[in-house]
């Protein structure tokens, strides 16, 4: 039996999670065309006959510019750590933001698997040019040139990857999935929808957290806060006579039907909490806490 931890790590936007889902077979992590969609560290499981691949999607490595950078950075640093294998996923065109990330990488004994992504929007030429320049810059690497979007090459990363996995017994139950809860699911569908329908600072200034999930034998009944950091960005969010919560909760509702297979009730509100990105305290209490 073979069983690990595949780890992977990237800018940014490069199709990280749009990779691990087509991987997993499943819409485990959130996926919208702006930067920082994910925030936590999710994991996603594939079960075979004999091999359990564990996945870990990270935030996309940033600029620390506050507490709740440093905690997303801090993700990316234990997935560092406990890989068995990294998938490293660039885009055409790109190189890794982060020098000491990239050091880590180099300097590690640990495989690396290197995804080309977006190769559906990119020459030839590039794809040659940037594998050579990756193979320069980590040797060891097998470099892979896929569309996690088109779902090309999908199949090739996931033998590579069955190579390097160790000699292991499985670590989870063979029917589970992911090491998150469906609440935490309920509340990243929610935040998708925002991310989605609202433009600039707004995004990136909410979080949010389920007050109340009541499973019931036909529905399950969901009182979610969205939280935003001034009053202003609130009345935004709810928008004019409620019409753009009411937005969120229509799309965020569905969603959250399709994953979970039951009816849902789902009730929005929004708080105001000051500058919780630089709140410690904030951020242990929505779940950013890498101690």
């Amino acid at each position: 039996m073979k069983s690990g931890f595949v780890n992977i790590i990237g800018n940014p936007n490069v199709g990280k999670s749009t990779l691990m889902n087509a991987l997993v077979g499943e819409n485990l992590s959130i996926i919208t065309y702006k930067a920082q969609t994910t925030r936590h560290r999710i994991m996603g499981i594939l079960n075979g006959d004999d091999f359990q691949m564990i996945f870990s999607d990270t935030p996309g490595i940033v600029n620390v510019a506050n507490k709740l950078h440093e905690q997303m950075l801090g993700f990316i640093n234990g997935a560092l750590k406990d890989a068995d294998v990294f998938l490293l996923v660039t885009e055409i065109g790109e190189k890794l933001k982060n020098e000491k990330v990239l050091e880590k990488i180099i300097n590690s004994s640990i495989p690396v698997v290197l995804v080309l992504n977006k190769i559906d929007i990119s020459s030839q030429q590039t794809v040659n040019q940037m594998t050579e320049y990756w193979q320069s810059i980590i040797p060891r690497a097998v470099i892979i040139p896929a569309s996690a979007k088109e779902k090309f090459n999908i199949d090739k990363i996931r033998q590579t990857l069955y190579d390097f996995l160790p000699e292991n017994p499985p670590y989870f139950p063979q029917d589970e999935l992911t090491d998150k809860s469906m609440r935490f699911f309920a509340s990243e569908i929610i935040r998708e929808k925002i991310l989605l329908n609202y433009d600039k600072e707004i995004p990136y200034s909410v979080e949010v957290a389920i007050d109340q999930y009541k499973e019931e034998p036909n529905i399950d009944r969901i009182s979610a806060i969205i939280y935003v950091e001034r009053e202003s960005q609130k009345n935004i969010i709810i928008g004019k006579g409620g019409q753009m919560i009411k937005r969120v909760g229509i799309q965020a509702r569905k969603d959250i039907e399709d994953f979970s297979g039951k009816h849902t009730y789902l009730s929005l509100f929004v708080k105001v909490k000051d500058n919780w990105r630089n709140s410690t305290k904030d951020l242990k209490f929505f779940g950013y806490d890498n101690k």
